[in-house]
């Protein structure tokens, strides 16, 4: 049973904009780190984009840098991916994650809660 609430994904040309938010259930989850896999068909699933709520730190993939924000509201413990310039190679399920524990944003297999999945297609 998903524990985040995604919304936000759609369908969109090339070089459009989409946002994404993912929200987390209640304080726990404040100073957690949040962000954004995607996998699309027949490939693996790939790190976006994460910060830990509170902080400065962000990580992005480099193939989404410059194009895609993220941002929080920290009293919703909520997330938000901008994501512009979409490209059709950005078209995947996005699914967002979190973990509470002191580790790094970017130690991958601490994730341990998830959204249920948002679709992004981005049409050339």
């Amino acid at each position: 049973q998903s524990q985040l609430v995604e919304s936000g994904g759609g369908s969109v040309q090339a070089g459009g904009s989409l946002t994404l938010s993912c929200a987390a259930p209640g304080h726990t989850y404040r100073d957690s780190c949040m962000g954004w896999f995607r996998q699309s068909s027949g490939k693996e699933r790939e790190e976006v984009a994460f910060r830990r709520l509170g902080g400065v730190a962000t990580y992005y993939a480099d193939s989404v840098k410059g194009r895609f924000t993220i941002s929080e509201d920290y009293a919703k413990t909520t997330v938000y991916l901008k994501m512009t310039n979409l490209k059709p190679e950005d078209t995947a399920m996005y699914y967002c994650a979190a973990h509470t524990s002191p580790y790094t944003c970017d130690d991958w297999h601490r994730y341990n809660t998830w959204g249920q999945g948002t679709q992004v297609t981005v049409s050339s």
